[in-house]
């Protein structure tokens, strides 16, 4: 909304000045172009299990972060406080319904695992203290077991990250139904 004030004298002198009122509300992510493939640089991508969500890595914003799209409603999902810019996120991977984000997160010399829950809206570091190099991880399509490779023995191996049996599985109703422990 614009208005103006106008018709205030100063002695000889009329002003006019001209007010902008506009509403203050966050930004969408990404305030840039809301398509999937742009003029930016779109990498690195990984598609949900039921193939409704891709996460890639981009540097849409100003600075290099991991991108989650919605294929059935074409659009942007809002991510708070997964990419902090004091961090690289790279190698994103998603569980079944995209509800887990699993990825590194690189703030200091060494890259960390980092987990992003989708419905608490939280990070958390899955690898605190852990001497090797890391690269590459992958989540289970349950959002249980991590894969990752690492180097702590000098060449590349394989680990695998068990995030325990009381983690609320990501998996549609059906398969909860029928099998309560998918993998062994």
């Amino acid at each position: 909304m614009t208005r103006k004030i106008t018709g205030r004298r100063l002695g000889w002198l009329s002003l006019g000045i001209t007010i902008t009122l506009a509403a203050c509300t966050q930004p969408t992510v990404p305030t840039g172009p809301s398509e999937l493939n742009s003029r930016f640089n779109d990498e690195q991508p990984a598609l949900s299990g039921d193939g409704r969500y891709i996460a890639f890595v981009s540097n849409r914003e100003g600075a290099r972060g991991i991108f989650l799209y919605d294929l059935r409603m074409q659009r942007f999902v809002n991510l708070p406080r997964l990419n902090r810019r004091d961090a690289i996120a790279e190698s994103p991977s998603l569980s079944y319904t995209g509800r887990y984000i699993v990825y590194l997160a690189s703030d200091s010399a060494r890259p960390e695992i980092e987990l992003y829950d989708r419905a608490t809206q939280q990070p958390q570091v899955l690898s605190i203290g852990y001497r090797g190099w890391i690269r590459n991880p992958s989540i289970s399509p349950d959002g249980r077991y991590i894969v990752y490779e690492t180097g702590s023995r000098g060449q590349w191996d394989v680990e695998v990250l068990d995030r325990g049996a009381g983690v609320e599985l990501d998996m549609p109703d059906f398969q909860r139904r029928s099998s309560p422990n998918p993998l062994p």
